[in-house]
């Protein structure tokens, strides 16, 4: 059974884009079919995974206008076992185009439902927004992971999605769960790091990850050679970090299941 997940957070710079694309990338690694659907029209998820310009005439815009398929939509990409649905600035328009259309919440998951079980993991890289997009995203997931940035508004924010979760849940997808906050950017030499993290843990408890993914240099590099970071520098901090979370994550879902 396919396992859909967005990456969500309304915040920008936080890591988001980085964790779509490096734990697609690590969940792959592990043998798992994962498809990333890039639903930021920054499209920098699609630039991450290589996947050119030139390559991207069959996109989520087209997707969710209804203009093309989703198998039309799907592109290999450099990872084994990680395809991509890439993105343009298109996708911005979508917000005011998808206002005035049936089953305007729904555009997404219909077009996943199509897949019929051909991936483990679907994951979704949302906008730094709660609009219409994230919404879409919110309504064809089973969970969300939230990447949260250590810094001082982290809980700020943190909260104004924890809400927007709780309203598509109760008014579109009454299974939709907030799996997992993985806090991104630690540093470990700054205290302001080591405060966020203990609050963020004090408030949330276990759906905290562990695993922390640290400020590192590797990280910040990869997208620019248009690799992941688990590709760049495995050795790296930040590669070994996803790593860990995908791992985390793996063991999270054999723990639900054998609880279900």
């Amino acid at each position: 059974m396919t396992k859909i997940i967005a990456i969500a957070n309304q915040k920008g710079g936080v890591g988001k884009t980085t964790t779509s694309v490096n734990l697609s990338t690590a969940l792959a690694a592990c043998g798992h079919k994962v498809l990333l659907i890039d639903f930021d029209p920054q499209g920098n998820a699609s630039t991450g995974l290589g996947v050119d310009e030139s390559d991207r005439e069959k996109n989520s815009y087209r997707l969710i206008a209804g203009l093309v398929d989703l198998s039309d939509a799907i592109c290999h990409s450099m990872v084994p076992h990680l395809d991509i649905v890439p993105t343009t600035m298109d996708l911005s328009a979508a917000e005011v185009e998808l206002s005035d259309l049936e089953r305007r919440e729904h555009r997404l998951k219909d077009s996943i439902n199509a897949l019929d079980g051909s991936y483990d993991y679907v994951l979704i890289d949302c906008p730094p927004s709660l609009g219409l997009l994230t919404v879409n995203a919110l309504c064809a997931a089973d969970c969300v992971i939230v990447p949260l940035q250590c810094e001082f508004y982290a809980l700020e924010g943190l909260s104004q999605l924890v809400r927007t979760i709780n309203v598509v849940k109760q008014s579109f997808n009454p299974g939709l769960t907030l799996q997992g906050i993985v806090l991104t950017m630690y540093d470990s030499r700054n205290k302001l790091s080591d405060m966020v993290s203990r609050d963020v843990r004090d408030y949330f408890g276990d759906v905290v990850y562990e695993t922390v993914i640290p400020r590192n240099v590797r990280i910040s590099e990869a997208p620019s050679f248009g690799k992941p970071v688990l590709m760049y520098d495995i050795k790296s901090t930040g590669a070994q970090a996803y790593a860990a979370l995908a791992a985390e994550i793996l063991n999270q879902e054999k723990q639900l299941a054998s609880a279900s």
